[in-house]
């Protein structure tokens, strides 16, 4: 690869603080220039905390900055289709923060929009890029654990106290599904390579927290009679979880999404009440996601997961928010 690629942050959120900016550190291929939030002071105190040589009081400027080729966008939910726009009309590429609108509607605005502007937005899913779960889908694909006939995912933290948090704004895509949910959902549709049929969720909604979902329980039918099972919450203790079970074996991986840069991970297959561990060096999954945008742009490929498997995780989004809200199955298109 050529030069860097140079990138822009609309806002100072926690993620991009200290998710982001440390996984651009490490980056051979990426570099950071320029934070912007709607306060210059909190622009400007950010910038100086990272080492980040330009800070901007509004997100206008900074996609005005001719020096920016890409943004990182971490902003509330309700603002990712319209800044994505404003992005990509300024010219830039888009890395978003999931969900990258707030239904599969708004999803498909976003991809034509981009597609016509010959520019790339990316749905920022950083665990897609671990090298475990390519493994995961080799041994899946190769048909050592049998028939596939579930796979459950758990994605829950305890966050209750923070009464202000944003993800308690239903008007602002708040709420278990669109924060942590969507992992689970993510990735079942990357190891089975299909789209379910179907949804069934409960959801507990709090009087107390903006009538969002706080906890959601669900069920997604896929093809082949694969049932897939998830619970995901704000309100729960902390669980990061997912487990795949075949007739002839089961992978349990323990912190499948969150998952420490600085040790060594690993997954255990199960055949027969024989267990091995397959383990992995440490690697950052945020530096590996924006290693790999940085390569489409420059290579002018494709980016590893295209913007309609947004489109197509959103759908059945929407879904699980329709069957929880509604109390009913929703068959999904």
């Amino acid at each position: 690869m050529l030069n860097k690629l140079t990138w822009g942050i609309l806002g100072c959120a926690d993620i991009a603080v200290n998710a982001f900016i440390p996984a651009i550190r490490q980056s051979k291929f990426n570099e950071l220039k320029a934070i912007s939030s709607r306060r210059i002071e909190k622009a400007q105190e950010t910038a100086r905390d990272n080492n980040i040589p330009c800070a901007y009081g509004s997100y206008e400027e900074l996609l005005q900055d001719p020096e920016i080729e890409a943004v990182y966008i971490p902003l509330p939910n309700h603002l990712h289709k319209e800044w994505s726009m404003k992005a990509a009309v300024a010219g830039k590429h888009v890395l978003c923060e999931k969900p990258i609108a707030l239904n599969a509607g708004e999803a498909e605005e976003l991809a034509s929009f981009f597609h016509e502007r010959d520019l790339l937005l990316g749905e920022a899913f950083m665990y897609r890029h671990h090298p475990r779960f390519d493994r995961i889908k080799e041994i899946v694909n190769s048909g050592e654990l049998g028939t596939i006939r579930g796979i459950h995912g758990t994605f829950t933290f305890n966050n209750a106290n923070d009464k202000g948090n944003i993800r308690y704004r239903s008007d602002w895509g708040g709420g278990s599904l669109y924060d942590i949910g969507c992992y689970v959902i993510n990735s079942a549709r990357l190891i089975l390579e299909k789209e379910p049929e179907a949804a069934t969720v409960h959801g507990f909604f709090s009087e107390e927290h903006g009538n969002v979902d706080m906890m959601a329980s669900g069920l997604l039918e896929f093809p082949d009679s694969i049932g897939v099972t998830f619970m995901c919450g704000m309100w729960a203790e902390f669980q990061n979880t997912l487990q795949i079970v075949g007739t002839d074996g089961t992978i349990y991986i323990p912190s499948s999404f969150v998952c420490s840069s600085e040790e060594k991970s690993s997954f255990s297959v199960t055949k027969k009440g024989e267990e091995r561990l397959e383990h992995f060096p440490p690697v950052n999954q945020y530096t590996l996601q924006l290693n790999d945008f940085a390569n489409s742009v420059r290579q002018r490929t494709p980016l590893a997961f295209e913007v309609e498997d947004a489109i197509l995780n959103m759908k059945v989004l929407d879904a699980c928010l329709k069957s929880a809200k509604e109390k009913i199955k929703v068959q999904i298109n």
